[in-house]
């Protein structure tokens, strides 16, 4: 069984021969000659530095394309035109399911049609020289941003080409995003992935790690988020990493939003022991958009004001063009622009929200009740905790396509737009936190003049994108 124990030398350099035997680019990787690479970078290309040192969220949008030169192009306009501070790379769906040969072909037929054959950008089939033209040209830090549940050879390749943030985790690249996987295989291969990061760092080049933080993206309750969060930030910190952003993804009410991101950083400064350094990372609405651009402007605006009253470290953008996919790069940085201008006007106003206070240690509370109980299933070890909570269904995730989490945890809003948890299921939560949400949500029941049933959940996934926060029915409040 997996067990939350650092890999010896050995352990590493036998996968890491293996990692780089699955695709023929794998072959250029060398460890001593990499670390050569990114002591050549300046302080300004370094993304834990930028990250760590800024006096005010950073922005950083999602983006990538197929073809070497267009991602270069897309990066430097998202950091011109959209006053990027952060810069990403995403990669392709084919690298995300490790079928590199596909990858290859797409890359291929794009630079034969010069079309965007594939929907992200291929870092395994570029190679580490690939890699490294790109670090060279953009003039700002660039993250790896992906959704590979078996990332290793992704990491080789681009911690050798000189990237030094790298999303995901065991966790949150598995429980939102497949079903191929099981968490004992994805834990264990982001063992190699962050001990590899952790060896980096030991020479002296800090390579950021950073989970990801909305998971499915659909009203994700806080408590569910920080804790896994958390739990990714310990299995990481136990491989050497010692840069871990922890991420959340905005649910839309400001005072919870607040909270929770204030939940997070602290809860991750009190289980990460001192050597860490810990910075969180909003990520603006996750779910359905708006389908016209004013309206979407709106949301995204929404995210701004509440990025500028938390003070996250960092803020995931999103374009008025998030309703139709991949959006243009000119709305890309639209977006950037739109997010920077709300919280250059509001981060200055000191602004208080009364009732954050109560929700803030709410949130702690039930956080805590989860991560507690994940480390008293595993005796301690984080990784055999988390696979049993999981297994129990006393750690869940609503709306999740993995085999690995039951699923049945369901959430809903109460009267103010805050998530609640309509379906415990077998969460691991006191009674004391499962009577606050079914009173909150017998609140808007008695509101709507309706009992509290499945349908407040559907309503409450399409409200956003029809023009509401919460998903009343004809009639209601």
């Amino acid at each position: 069984m997996v067990r939350d124990e650092r890999l010896t030398d050995d352990q590493l350099h036998r996968i890491d021969e293996r990692v780089r035997s699955a695709w023929p680019t794998g072959a250029a990787i060398d460890f001593e000659d990499a670390i050569e690479y990114h002591e050549t970078l300046p302080d300004h290309k370094r993304f834990a530095t930028v990250l760590e040192s800024a006096d005010r969220p950073l922005l950083q949008p999602r983006a990538g394309v197929p073809r070497l030169e267009e991602q270069i192009d897309l990066l430097e306009h998202l950091r011109t035109a959209g006053g990027a501070d952060l810069l990403p790379t995403t990669i392709d769906s084919y690298t995300r399911d490790n079928e590199y040969g596909k990858a290859e072909d797409g890359l291929v037929e794009a630079r034969e049609t010069g079309e965007n054959t594939l929907n992200g950008f291929p870092a395994v089939n570029h190679g580490v020289d690939g890699c490294r033209e790109l670090i060279e040209a953009v003039d700002a830090p660039v993250e790896v941003r992906h959704g590979t549940p078996d990332a290793r050879l992704l990491a080789a390749i681009t911690f050798a080409g000189g990237f030094e943030s790298f999303e995901g985790g065991p966790i949150s690249y598995n429980i939102p995003y497949t079903k191929e996987h099981d968490l004992a295989e994805t834990i264990e291969h982001w063992q190699y992935v962050d001990r590899l990061a952790g060896a980096y760092t030991e020479r002296g080049v800090t390579i950021n790690r950073e989970p990801f933080g909305p998971l499915t993206g659909t009203l994700v309750p806080p408590c569910i988020a920080i804790a896994i969060m958390v739990i990714e930030g310990m299995l990481a910190a136990t491989q050497g990493v010692r840069s871990i952003t922890l991420g959340y993804g905005q649910v839309g009410n400001i005072v919870q939003d607040v909270a929770a991101l204030h939940a997070l950083r602290a809860l991750g400064e009190e289980y990460l022991h001192d050597a860490v350094s810990v910075t969180t990372v909003f990520h603006e609405w996750m779910g359905g958009f708006p389908p016209d651009e004013a309206r979407a402007n709106g949301v995204i605006g929404l995210g701004a004001m509440t990025a500028a009253v938390a003070n996250p470290d960092k803020v995931i953008t999103k374009s008025p063009q998030e309703f139709e996919g991949v959006p243009t790069k000119e709305a890309n940085a639209a977006g950037l622009r739109t997010t920077r201008q709300l919280i250059n006007m509001v981060i200055e106003q000191d602004i208080r929200i009364e009732g954050v206070d109560r929700e803030l240690n709410l949130i702690q509370k039930a956080s805590r009740e989860l991560i507690e109980r994940v480390l008293s299933l595993g005796d301690g070890d984080v990784a055999r905790g988390t696979l049993a909570a999981f297994e129990t269904g006393e750690l869940d995730v609503p709306f999740s396509p993995s085999d690995s989490a039951k699923g049945d945890v369901l959430p809903a809003r109460d009267d103010d737009g805050r998530v609640r948890i309509f379906e415990f299921a077998d969460l691991a939560l006191s009674e004391e936190v499962k009577e606050i949400h079914r009173n909150r949500l017998d609140s808007r029941a008695r509101t709507e003049g309706r009992e509290q049933t499945f349908r407040m959940v559907a309503d409450d996934v399409d409200a956003i994108s029809d023009g509401m926060l919460i998903g009343r029915p004809a009639g209601g409040r």
